[in-house]
C-alpha cells in the first residue's frame, strides 16, 4: 500500500474542472476570442451574423500589417469593439480617389474588394507614427477611419483569423 493520500472522485473531478477552468481563461485573455459581426460594413468579406475568431497574441510578435482584418477597440467608445481592414501604416500617405485606393501616391490592388465597390474622395493625409488608418471592405456603408480619424496601435485587440458560424462560411479570414 502506497503512503499517499487518496483525493476521490470528486477531488479528481474538482482539480480538473479548476485546470479547464484556467485554460480556458489564458486562451481567452492572452491567446483567442471569439467576436460576432453586427453590421455589413466588411462586406463580402465578412457578413452580418458571422462569427469569428481572434487571434490576440498575432502582434505579440510583428507588427499589423497593410490588409490585415483586425478587431480593436473604438477610439471614441473603447467599450464598443469595431472589426476593419488595415489599410496604411504609420508614416504612410493615404488618399482615395474615384474609388481607388492610394498609398504614397501608388494605386493599392485590393483583391478582396468585389469589382464595382464606390466611395467618396478622401485624403490625401499622412497617417502619425504608432497609427493605422482603418477602412471597412463595404467603403459605401462603413464607420471607419475616414470619419473617426486614425487607429492608436495600442487600441488593437487582434487580428481576425477564422470564420466558425455559420458553418457553411468557415475558414480562414482574407
Amino acid at each position: 500500500m502506497g503512503t499517499g493520500r487518496r483525493r476521490g472522485l470528486f477531488g479528481d473531478f474538482a482539480e480538473s474542472l479548476l485546470i479547464a477552468v484556467i485554460l480556458a481563461l489564458v486562451i481567452r485573455f492572452f491567446i483567442f476570442q471569439p467576436f460576432y459581426i453586427p453590421s455589413g460594413s466588411m462586406e463580402p468579406t465578412l457578413l452580418t451574423g458571422d462569427r469569428i475568431i481572434v487571434s490576440k497574441f498575432a502582434y505579440y510578435f510583428r507588427e499589423p500589417e497593410r490588409g490585415d482584418v483586425i478587431v480593436f477597440k473604438y477610439p471614441r467608445d473603447p467599450k464598443r469593439v469595431f472589426v476593419k481592414r488595415v489599410v496604411a501604416l504609420g508614416g504612410e500617405t493615404v488618399a482615395i480617389r474615384d474609388s481607388r485606393l492610394y498609398i504614397d501616391g501608388v494605386p493599392v490592388v485590393e483583391e478582396y474588394l468585389p469589382p464595382g465597390v464606390s466611395c467618396h474622395d478622401f485624403g490625401p493625409l499622412r497617417v502619425p507614427e504608432g497609427s493605422l488608418f482603418m477602412l471597412g471592405d463595404n467603403r459605401a456603408n462603413s464607420d471607419d477611419s475616414r470619419v473617426w480619424g486614425y487607429l492608436d496601435e495600442d487600441l488593437v485587440i487582434g487580428k481576425a483569423v477564422a470564420i466558425y458560424w455559420p458553418v457553411v462560411r468557415l475558414g480562414a479570414v482574407h
